[in-house]
């Protein structure tokens, strides 16, 4: 072996439940990703375990994530999802049959969300969280916590226990989920500061993640670049992404997402049928979405797209894994002389980009992960735990102030379009505080309203809406989310401080934002 591969998937998506809706669109999110990505990678790591395949991976699964998969209410309504969608193949069968190219397309899709409806049920029984939970067990995959709400903990730094409460509660939410405490974090945008890593060793976190330069303009600069980790002052190991093997996947112009016989995601017959032959599959307003029936190739930059062909992108999935696991050979052999058999690749993803945004992507994952295990493979598949049991010696060095996403440290979360989010959630993260330092014997309403405002402002703090504010996709939604909290909150907290908490509007606001039923406010108090 010439070193070590540590593949990380990182999946999340923020809390999204309307059970005062039938039908709410912003549901779909969830929807759409179990049946893209979720249970396809189950599917993975099923196939691969009962064939005796060994494998490796390390895979967050971010608590408000946790939340919904755990949620009967959502879960009962993916059900009935995938039964529609099995019915829209069975019409998209019949609808295509004079077109050769079409039908073939049409039949896939029926089959396939065929299998994923029989693994949900037959294999799963509706518990995707155990059957996360099972391979972890196994020792197959190393499951990563994350803060409680995906809060970005550099922009509410100057509000300490609000930090450490998106940290604890994480660690918490994992625990009571998967029947562990979690051993690392995915840091949420892997947004970091100085000093964040003595919350997670109060945690007892021992590693995380930040992006190349996060750990390149570190103080001392790592000898080793980002292919070994480095121990924090706090003994906490941060490890850092690797370049290039991201840049294989994630670039928007030479990626292998972009290669012309993989599925267009744009185009889809929710778009583009009348509207009259797909209406039921419509939101009830009539608004038109994406079904998840795309017929089409990328074929190229032009409007002109051609008919997806699924064994021609099965197959350029298969070779581009092979090329993967090439490259990180020949990267690999050529760090040995150097750092040795200790050299380490970190190639960290959303999660959602296999399945989702990227349809061949579990196929690649599962080529790739089959190829490095033959005996000929010289990339050592790992998690950072093993890692770190192989090499236990470091270097000592302070990562420098950074994230991922555009330009590489705040700009996404922080921008004339969305500042007021922080200047919200952090006057609302003081006033939480103060609560919990004011209440040291609350009574049993009072506590539940505490909890209350508490699970409220760690909703407001998702860093998800600040990102959909500055990308300008689903802005109403994201600012009414922010605004509800921050109101819900707000509300709570003057009804404490005036002694008069309203035990029927705490109960439709529990009902509502119902994430974390073990939450307990003196997470709040200052330490």
């Amino acid at each position: 072996m010439d070193g070590s591969l540590a593949l990380v998937l990182h999946a999340h998506l923020p809390f999204v439940r309307h059970p005062e809706f039938e039908d709410f669109l912003e549901e779909d999110w969830f929807y759409e990703a179990l049946s893209e990505t979720y249970l396809p990678l189950l599917g993975v790591f099923d196939r691969l375990a009962d064939e005796g395949v060994q494998f490796q991976l390390s895979m967050t699964l971010t608590p408000t994530l946790l939340a919904m998969l755990g949620d009967a209410l959502l879960m009962q309504r993916y059900a009935r999802r995938l039964d529609r969608l099995c019915e829209l193949g069975e019409r998209e069968v019949h609808r295509t049959r004079s077109d050769a190219a079409f039908h073939l397309v049409a039949r896939f899709y029926l089959e396939h969300f065929r299998t994923l409806r029989e693994h949900f049920h037959a294999r799963h029984r509706g518990d995707l969280v155990t059957a996360f939970r099972r391979h972890a067990d196994a020792g197959r995959l190393e499951l990563l916590t994350c803060c409680a709400t995906h809060g970005f903990l550099p922009l509410m730094k100057d509000v300490p226990p609000a930090v450490r409460a998106q940290v604890a509660v994480g660690a918490m939410a994992h625990a009571r989920a998967l029947g562990r405490r979690p051993r690392g974090i995915w840091l949420a945008e892997c947004g970091y500061f100085p000093g964040l890593e003595d919350v997670l060793a109060g945690e007892d976190l021992r590693f995380f993640f930040v992006e190349a330069h996060g750990l390149l303009f570190g103080t001392p600069p790592p000898r080793a670049g980002v292919h070994a980790p480095v121990f924090t002052r706090a003994a906490v190991a941060a490890f850092g992404r690797d370049p290039e093997s991201s840049y294989q996947v994630w670039s928007a112009e030479t990626g292998y997402p972009g290669h012309p016989d993989y599925r267009e995601f744009y185009r889809d017959i929710g778009w583009e049928l009348p509207l009259e032959d797909v209406r039921p599959w419509m939101q009830p307003t009539g608004e038109r979405k994406a079904t998840g029936f795309k017929y089409h190739r990328i074929t190229g930059p032009g409007a002109v797209k051609a008919p997806y062909v699924p064994e021609l992108a099965r197959a350029r999935a298969e070779e581009h894994a092979l090329h993967f696991a090439a490259s990180r050979e020949r990267q690999l052999a050529e760090l040995h002389p150097v750092l040795g058999d200790a050299a380490l690749v970190v190639a960290p993803y959303d999660a959602e980009l296999f399945g989702h945004w990227w349809f061949e992507g579990p196929h690649f994952l599962e080529a790739l992960l089959r190829r490095l295990a033959r005996p000929d493979s010289r990339v050592r598949l790992t998690t950072p735990p093993r890692y770190l049991q192989a090499f236990p010696e470091h270097q000592v060095s302070a990562p420098a102030p950074s994230s991922w996403g555009r330009e590489g440290y705040s700009a996404m979360w922080l921008d004339p379009v969305n500042d007021w989010v922080y200047r919200e959630v952090n006057g609302c993260a003081e006033a939480m505080v103060a609560l919990a330092g004011a209440f040291p014997h609350p009574t049993a309403l009072e506590r539940r309203a505490l909890n209350q405002a508490a699970r409220e402002l760690l909703l407001a703090q998702s860093s998800d809406w600040a990102f959909i504010l500055k990308t300008g996709t689903m802005v109403e939604y994201a600012t009414r989310r922010v605004r509800d909290h921050v109101d819900a909150f707000r509300a709570l907290e003057s009804s404490l401080r005036r002694g008069a908490v309203d035990e029927e509007a705490l109960c439709r606001r529990e009902a509502y934002a119902c994430v974390f039923p073990d939450l307990d406010f003196r997470v709040y108090q200052p330490t």
